[in-house]
């Protein structure tokens, strides 16, 4: 009778203990809001990432020959080494031109809901097809892209392999699907704020906690939420004040170009927060270099508010925390052209 008694009291204590034990209203607030990046992703579209296209895209990414110049490879604007992007205003692209936004991090860039700072691209297959036709970019066309990898038995043979049952293995819609395939698998997990949302309280420190806090209730996360911290959503930069032109140039009306609607004039995708202190420029004019200046603009232009500047050094502290570990990449070994590969054009 004493053990049946003891039994649902002990049983009573616990449940009374383990909540108090770990209530943290921090961690839950953030947990309502954002989830951490998974250790890998596995699938595209409910579909298993196929490895011979995975390794077929590695080395097309890498590949400057489906540049017209030969020289300008996915890499060369998303550099896998420099946080998936390449550290510089605008990426500099054929013939030295000058593109006329940041390139955004290939990093995560799976979990976005579109691709672009305009959303234009619904996935990172339809994005991979952009820069290669864009005569700023890569400037190349389909038919000079198929033209190359079927003059490249190596590649044909890589082709035929991770496309089986296609007619026409070797096209330029294949490359592009080859191409997602290999970015997708580049998430960089274990920052220290996913270890803290997977319950390691120690894995920020007093000054990310404020600043992840002042985030929250400032209203940052209003934009910037879910696994990427950002990239499911559009908005207008200047919601409340716009910026200087410097920063939200006039000529660049955001989303307005791809939809025509006068609604859309400045509105762009928020930008995914991951990883954000490696990759510097900010915003899409990639004006503003420091994490500081780019929080405080933020804070005037799209809340209304001159933040405290303690809140501005602990919001820029709880941004550093979103570096996670980065992929270890290889470069690839690419197969050689042959005689009838296209030349390098200008």
């Amino acid at each position: 009778m004493q053990s049946s008694s003891l039994l649902p009291l002990g049983s009573l204590l616990l449940s009374f203990a383990m909540p108090l034990a770990h209530a943290d209203p921090l961690h839950d607030q953030a947990s309502a809001l954002f989830k951490p990046i998974p250790e890998q992703v596995t699938e595209l579209r409910g579909q298993a990432i196929n490895e011979q296209q995975r390794e077929l895209g590695k080395k097309l990414f890498f590949d400057p020959r489906l540049s017209r110049s030969h020289v300008l490879s996915c890499n060369t604007c998303h550099n896998v080494g420099t946080g998936g992007a390449d550290n510089v205003p605008t990426s500099v692209g054929h013939g030295w031109q000058k593109g006329p936004r940041n390139s955004p991090t290939v990093f995560n860039a799976v979990f976005n809901a579109a691709q672009f700072w305009d959303g234009r691209a619904k996935d990172l297959g339809e994005q991979a097809k952009g820069p290669i036709q864009n005569s700023v970019e890569m400037h190349s066309t389909p038919q000079l892209v198929e033209q190359t990898l079927s003059s490249i038995p190596e590649y044909v043979d890589a082709f035929r392999k991770a496309f089986p049952k296609a007619g026409k293995p070797v096209s330029f819609d294949n490359m592009a699907l080859a191409i997602e395939a290999y970015e997708a698998t580049l998430v960089t997990p274990d920052s220290p704020f996913d270890l803290y949302l997977k319950g390691d309280d120690n894995a920020l420190d007093a000054r990310q906690k404020k600043g992840l806090k002042a985030f929250m209730d400032s209203g940052c996360s209003a934009c910037h939420n879910g696994i990427n911290l950002g990239g499911q959503a559009y908005f207008p930069f200047g919601l409340v004040k716009k910026p200087d032109a410097s920063v939200l140039p006039s000529g660049d009306k955001g989303r307005f170009a791809v939809t025509k609607t006068q609604s859309d004039e400045y509105v762009f995708r928020a930008a995914p927060l991951r990883n954000v202190a490696l990759t510097a420029p900010y915003f899409h004019s990639g004006q503003v270099w420091e994490l500081k200046d780019a929080v405080a603009i933020m804070g005037n232009a799209q809340l209304g508010k001159q933040l405290a500047p303690d809140d501005v050094e602990n919001i820029v502290a709880f941004l550093h925390s979103l570096s996670g570990k980065q992929p270890r990449v290889e470069y690839p070994l690419l197969p050689a052209s042959t005689e009838t590969t296209p030349r390098p054009a200008e």
